[in-house]
């Protein structure tokens, strides 16, 4: 499949397909992701997929592939009933593929063109623009194999980690060392050039494989979300994501 643009920003395409992991088991999310997935678990009225999908539906994204595992049925009930974007299911029930084999898996439907990949356990609010178009802006596939969202540790929440990133003034990425406290955390959505997928493993494997890669290259950049980053990684981030929400709707 080939997909072609139906939305230009600054003259460039925005991707029209986009990968959501949402096959993780959601350990730390227990006890509620006991008898349900994590991507349905809700925060502000909406399932955490949903505040996924929707803002890929606004940005022009026509086609999603979600990836599912645990409680795969109530997954594909749930994304059977959207339109925009289309969901296509990508079955991981009989073997986790971790988040770059699924990718890989699913790399038939996500067309040959870049296309964004996001996790199903974080979303955001947006500042004056949306994130996605921001990115799809930024995007130079002359010059990048990933463009990577990252939030300011300082102003997130939900987040209690000491960073992932270092970013250059160029907008290159930098992974930090051990015991390093960084400013930058991935926020889980990115642009990738699908031929970074080339010569990689069958089966599962970690996408820190493929930034690793495109660091090395000199190819791997950063852009600054620009409003806040909601991570909700366990029971306690619920609460903190409905607040802020709550917040910025006043």
């Amino acid at each position: 499949m080939t997909a072609s643009p139906s939305v230009i920003v600054a003259d460039k395409p925005v991707p029209r397909t986009a990968m959501v992991l949402a096959a993780g088991l959601g350990l730390r999310m227990r006890p509620l992701t006991l008898d349900k997935p994590k991507p349905l678990i809700v925060v502000a009225g909406k399932t955490l997929v949903d505040h996924i999908l929707d803002p890929l539906a606004e940005a022009g994204v026509t086609t999603a592939v979600v990836n599912v595992h645990h409680h795969a049925d109530q997954m594909e009930r749930h994304v059977a009933a959207r339109r925009a974007p289309r969901v296509i299911v990508s079955d991981e029930r009989a073997k986790l593929l971790d988040s770059g084999g699924g990718v890989k898996k699913a790399l038939p439907h996500l067309g040959t063109q870049p296309f964004f990949v996001l996790n199903a356990d974080s979303f955001w609010i947006d500042g004056p623009r949306s994130n996605l178009l921001r990115l799809a802006e930024a995007f130079d596939p002359a010059a990048m194999d990933i463009l990577m969202l990252i939030a300011a540790t300082a102003t997130s929440t939900g987040y209690d980690g000491t960073g992932d990133y270092l970013m250059g003034p160029d907008g290159r990425l930098t992974r930090k060392v051990e015991r390093q406290v960084v400013p930058f955390a991935y926020a889980g959505v990115f642009i990738v050039r699908p031929e970074l997928f080339s010569d990689t493993p069958d089966g599962p494997f970690s996408l820190n494989l493929l930034f690793d890669r495109a660091q090395g290259a000199g190819r791997l950049y950063g852009l600054r979300l620009d409003g806040l980053w909601l991570h909700v990684g366990t029971p306690d981030a619920i609460g903190l994501a409905e607040a802020k929400i709550d917040q910025s709707v006043r």
